[in-house]
């Protein structure tokens, strides 16, 4: 019966020791998957902001060419302190739109109004590329050049 006792308390005690073993293993697994994780989260906020468009403050020049729904085009050269593209087209009275919750939403442009009735609304483009911003969150830097295009059809 004591040899019985001596096998049942190695083998607890081979479970503890196990089990602590295991605990162990789990902490430092758990440590690298925490340390993994920051530096991901780290290395995409730096690429984000590396990557990510940055406003110019003081005097700049943006060129903006409209094109009408006739396709008629003019342009426009704004001289501004501006740093969002919304600002200074509002100061050159060359926009207008309703403020809704993703912003500005350019109704207007060059006195020409969109229709709804025939689904036309402003694009705005940099060399021809959509923007990927509104136009009162779109950062603009000197020498910047816009197109704001009457469109047909959502």
């Amino acid at each position: 019966m004591a040899s019985n006792k001596n096998v049942n308390q190695k083998q607890a005690k081979k479970q503890a020791k196990d089990e602590r073993e295991y605990a162990q293993r789990m902490r430092k697994s758990t440590m690298i998957s925490i340390v993994l994780l920051a530096l991901v989260v780290g290395a995409v906020f730096l690429i984000w902001q590396k990557h990510s468009v940055q406003s110019q403050a003081g005097e700049k020049t943006v060129a903006v060419q409209v094109v009408h729904g006739d396709k008629s085009t003019k342009d426009f050269t704004l001289h501004t302190d501006e740093e969002y593209l919304g600002a200074a087209l509002e100061n050159e009275k060359l926009i207008q739109g309703t403020q809704g919750q993703y912003g500005l939403f350019v109704t207007a442009v060059d006195g020409e109004k969109a229709d709804d009735a025939k689904q036309q609304w402003w694009c705005l483009t940099k060399g021809g590329a959509t923007v990927d911003t509104g136009v009162d969150t779109t950062p603009i830097a000197d020498g910047d050049a816009y197109e704001l295009t009457l469109t047909t059809g959502w």
